[in-house]
């Protein structure tokens, strides 16, 4: 194993590209603290959903924000998201969240407490989160920026089969109409859009498996530090 130094990792993409299970295999390889910044948008819309304030058409209730000041969403010691004292990790992960979860994350409020929880956990460094804007937006000076891609179809599969794993019952073609939609609606946002940061390496994974997405991170990690085994 290679000595990384203590910095931030910042593994931004498009839905279901992966970054999720990438960024925690780089934590566990590396001994880094994982930050799951798009669980965070899902725990806000879950809540929402929960309280009434976003309706089937995606109006956002006006007491959403105040309602918001006494949230506790948090990450436990084995890494789940947490409302409270109650795991939520199975139901953020479900269709109804993930159809809402883009106009929620929309909304500049919204985008400030993720961010803030963001900034609090990650002041000791030697971190990896993923999300859509970490390396443009919630750290920009972050040292080493990743921005994921894959095929659509490839993409959508992978959500499908973690839905059947979860125990849903999925239709393969909304959950790629749902992909494509937050993809436009992610990269169309007027609060820090989707894209690649300027000094972004791009990994397309789509016909990788993990043990070669993380030789290709270790890879870029020993050239950019300098770094020897």
């Amino acid at each position: 194993m290679i000595k990384v130094p203590d910095i931030i990792i910042a593994v931004d993409g498009f839905s279901s590209t992966g970054k999720s299970t990438f960024a925690k295999e780089i934590a566990r390889t590396f001994g880094f603290m994982y930050l799951d910044s798009g669980a965070l948008y899902r725990g806000v819309t879950l809540f929402a959903q929960e309280n009434g304030l976003i309706s089937e058409d995606n109006t956002i209730g006006s007491d959403l924000e105040q309602t918001m000041e006494s949230l506790d969403l948090h990450f436990g010691l084995d890494g789940l998201l947490y409302l409270g004292e109650r795991c939520i990790e199975s139901e953020i992960r479900g269709m109804k969240v993930s159809s809402q979860v883009s106009p929620v994350s929309t909304l500049p409020f919204v985008r400030r407490y993720v961010d803030e929880r963001l900034h609090k956990l990650s002041s000791g460094g030697r971190v990896v989160m993923d999300g859509r804007d970490i390396g443009t937006t919630v750290f920009p000076k972050a040292e080493l920026k990743i921005f994921m891609i894959a095929r659509d179809e490839v993409r959508a599969q992978r959500r499908f089969d973690e839905m059947r794993a979860k125990g849903g019952n999925p239709i393969f073609e909304d959950v790629i109409a749902n992909l494509r939609e937050r993809d436009y609606i992610d990269s169309h946002r007027s609060a820090s859009p989707l894209r690649k940061a300027d000094d972004a390496f791009v990994i397309d994974n789509s016909d990788m498996t993990m043990s070669e997405e993380l030789s290709w991170v270790m890879g870029l990690i020993q050239g950019k530090f300098g770094i020897l085994k």
